[in-house]
């Protein structure tokens, strides 16, 4: 190998270090807050229900900009809407550790998501221009990994922070690491593609955050006001409206934010779906297995977050490998391979009881996190290596909505099912119910959980086509 290739080929790997250090900064933000919400509550002196704005107002600014980032960094660069991204979350994270008011910590929050939309939305698309088909799906597999890491270390080192040094620190920790992955980024990232008469679909823009802030507010506050009150029906009407709107303003304009004719590729379209109804499956189980092990098994809350943490752990350790199966072998039967087993996991994961060991809820989720982690990665790389290299940045930006959309409908939709399956065999309150009832209750909902998988594998079975050139086409 040349000098001159050996040192692009050590710059690819170093983008990918720079994704993965961003990617994990925006998910073990989001887990580590969400531990320290009785802390802010106290502290502070106001309600749980104010705190939880401090998750929220995050996690709506995240997912209301990725697509309009998306098609910004078409049009101005990947890099410079990178770094600038990250660096805006790394001084909102300063910004956030200083102690003034709740209004104050919500405010550079929402300015932290802004930043966070960058990173999360942009990541795959720059990997996708970095790494070529034959590498893509294991450089994805990668992010999954720190993805899961993510998400399993939050909580720990949370908790560590928390108790050792206070938490302004929680935010504090981003600064350092946010200032390294701006230099690195400034240096390694790909340079733009010049481009020109290209002009943000401004309109598109604010119909699309409209319509999606409505539906999230709709699915979060619809969880505690009842999905029946005259405002969340407003919110969902209005989502509705405008949807449709921004369809319309999308067929009417020469450069919409996004191209509508890309869903007619059925690669792109069906494993889009696949990913948000796998989304949905995995927040329902996140959400309805602390009840199951801390009300019907009487777990402790440091045993139950080590059997959270099963799932994520064995996604993190096969994600890679099955990115690099499928840059072998194809994406497609990777990925039905792996919704294949998911759709197993569920099937069993609905035969839990009151009876049930530690052993045997590990041995019911194995499965779980196993499909889980040979599906994402490559259908991520099927979903990216489908689109044209111009439209890398909106294409990644509707796979994180996809996501993020995903988990908050399987938070609600779930959630809403197993309380009233709940009730229905119990009477009474999930909270309340006897182990009886809740275990009925997840029996049934698993099985819908299954039925959404089952869904997905019959998508990929009949919308996808083996030819793995079609896959990994990229120009």
């Amino acid at each position: 190998m040349s000098s001159a290739a050996q040192s692009e080929n050590n710059k690819k790997w170093l983008v990918l270090a720079t994704i993965g250090l961003s990617v994990f900064m925006a998910m073990i933000d989001s887990s580590i807050v969400n531990l320290t919400l009785p802390t802010f509550a106290r502290e502070m002196g106001v309600s749980f229900a104010a705190v939880q704005w401090i998750v929220l107002s995050y996690m709506l600014t995240v997912t209301t900009l990725m697509l309009s980032v998306g098609r910004l960094a078409d049009i101005v660069g990947k890099r410079p809407m990178f770094v600038v991204g990250l660096a805006i979350f790394t001084v909102a994270s300063g910004m956030c550790a200083i102690e003034v008011s709740l209004a104050w910590l919500i405010g550079w929050r929402v300015v932290q998501g802004v930043g966070a939309s960058v990173v999360m939305a942009l990541g795959p698309a720059i990997l996708t221009e970095v790494f070529p088909p034959a590498e893509r799906g294991k450089a994805l597999g990668m992010i999954g990994t720190t993805v899961s890491a993510g998400i399993v270390l939050g909580p720990t080192l949370g908790g560590f922070i928390l108790g050792s040094l206070g938490w302004g620190w929680i935010f504090l920790v981003n600064v350092p690491l946010g200032i390294i992955g701006c230099i690195v980024g400034a240096r390694t990232l790909p340079a733009p593609v010049e481009t020109r008469g290209q002009k943000f679909d401004i309109a598109g823009g604010v119909t699309m955050f409209g319509a999606l802030l409505s539906l999230l507010l709709a699915l979060t506050l619809g969880q505690r006001m009842g999905f029946g009150a005259p405002h969340i029906l407003g919110l969902f009407a209005a989502s509705v409206v405008l949807g449709a709107a921004f369809v319309k303003i999308e067929n009417s304009v020469k450069q919409p934010l996004v191209q509508l004719p890309l869903f007619n590729n059925t690669i792109f379209s069906v494993n889009l779906v696949s990913s948000f109804l796998s989304f949905i499956a995995t927040a329902g189980t996140l959400i309805l297995m602390p009840f199951f092990l801390q009300q019907v098994l009487h777990y402790g809350a440091e045993r139950t977050g080590l059997l959270l943490s099963v799932m994520p752990i064995v996604i993190g350790v096969v994600a890679p490998i099955a990115g690099t199966l499928s840059d072998k072998y194809g994406v497609r039967p990777i990925t039905v391979a792996g919704l294949g087993v998911l759709l197993l996991g569920y099937l069993a994961v609905s035969g839990l009881t009151a009876q049930s060991t530690t052993l045997d809820y590990i041995l019911r989720f194995l499965p779980v996190g196993l499909g889980l982690g040979l599906f994402q990665s490559p259908n991520n790389s099927a979903i990216m290596g489908s689109v044209p290299r111009e439209h890398l940045g909106i294409a990644s930006g509707l796979l994180a909505v996809s996501r993020t959309l995903g988990q908050t409908s399987g938070v609600a939709i779930i959630g809403a099912l197993w309380s009233a399956r709940v009730a229905t065999h119990g009477g009474t309150a999930e909270g309340s119910a006897a182990p009886e009832a809740q275990v009925s209750g997840l029996h049934e909902t698993a099985l819908v959980l299954a039925g959404l998988v089952a869904v997905a594998l019959l998508l990929t079975l009949r919308g996808t086509r083996p030819r793995r050139e079609e896959i990994a086409a990229t120009t």
